[in-house]
C-alpha cells in the first residue's frame, strides 16, 4: 500500500468536509502540520471543530483558519497569543472548550486506544468541571473526561520511512502522537521519507499502523517566542 503522496492538496483528497472533526498536532508553532493546515485552508472546509493545543497566531498555524471564518469550535488549552481568536470568542463567533494541557493530551491517547473516557483530579472545583460528572474514588473527587475520536488527524513528524514509521523531535512529541492516534483517518506531513527498515525500531516513536498517508514537504519553523538575557554587569 503506497502512503506517500506528491502534496499536502493531494493527501487530504476525499477527506475533507464541512463540520467535520479534526484533531491537530503541535505544541505552540512547534511541529504544527502547518503544510496541511494550508491546504485546508484552500479547500475551503468550513464549520470545523479543532482539538490542538493552541490555535496558532493570527498569522500562521491554525490562526489561518480563523482569519478566514472555517473554524467552529476550538477545543485548546491554551489561547493566548491569537489576537482573532480573541476577538472571535468574545463577540460570539467562535465556540470554545478549554482542556488543561495534560488532560487535552489524555483524552486524544483515550480516544486512540478505545478508551471510552477517564476520571481525573485535575480541573474539579473550577470550570473544567462544570456540567460533567464528579465521582468520588478513595475520598478524592475526580471528573469524567471524554476521549477524543476525530474524523480526521493531522500531525507533523521530522522522519518517516515508506510504511508510515514516525520519528519526532524533542517538543513536537508532545501532542503528535496522541492527536496522530485518535483519528479515524491520519496524515502526516513530514521532513524527510526513508526506505523501510532504514529507521532503528528502537528510534520509532509512532508506528506505521496508525499513519495512513504521508507527505513530504519543506517547513517554515518559526519560533514562537525568543528571549534574550544581558551579561551580568
Amino acid at each position: 500500500m503506497n502512503k506517500i503522496y506528491q502534496s499536502p492538496q493531494a493527501a487530504l483528497d476525499g477527506l475533507l468536509f464541512d463540520g467535520m472533526f479534526l484533531a491537530a498536532g503541535g505544541f505552540g508553532l512547534c511541529g504544527i502540520p502547518e503544510l496541511l493546515i494550508a491546504a485546508i485552508r484552500e479547500a475551503g472546509a468550513k464549520d470545523l471543530t479543532i482539538a490542538s493545543n493552541n490555535c496558532g497566531v493570527d498569522d500562521f498555524g491554525l490562526g489561518l483558519l480563523l482569519k478566514t471564518k472555517q473554524i467552529k469550535k476550538m477545543i485548546s488549552s491554551y489561547v493566548g497569543e491569537n489576537a482573532e481568536f480573541m476577538r472571535q470568542y468574545l463577540s460570539g463567533e467562535l465556540e470554545l472548550e478549554f482542556n488543561p494541557q495534560g488532560t487535552l493530551a489524555e483524552r486524544m491517547r483515550a480516544g486512540g486506544a478505545g478508551i471510552a473516557g477517564f476520571y481525573t483530579k485535575t480541573g474539579v472545583g473550577t470550570v473544567v468541571a462544570e456540567g460533567k460528572e464528579l465521582k468520588t474514588f478513595n475520598g478524592e473527587v475526580y471528573v469524567l473526561e471524554i476521549g477524543i475520536v476525530a474524523d480526521l488527524s493531522i500531525i507533523k513528524a521530522w522522519k518517516a520511512d515508506t510504511t508510515g514509521n514516525l520519528v519526532f523531535r524533542k517538543t513536537a512529541r508532545n501532542f503528535n502522537p496522541p492527536a496522530a492516534t485518535c483519528g479515524k483517518i491520519c496524515v502526516a506531513e513530514v521532513e524527510e521519507i526513508v526506505p523501510a527498515g532504514s529507521l532503528d525500531p528502537d528510534h520509532i516513536h509512532l508506528p506505521g499502523i496508525y499513519v495512513h498517508r504521508l507527505v513530504q514537504g519543506k517547513h517554515e519553523k518559526r519560533i514562537e517566542q525568543r528571549t534574550t538575557r544581558s551579561a551580568a554587569a
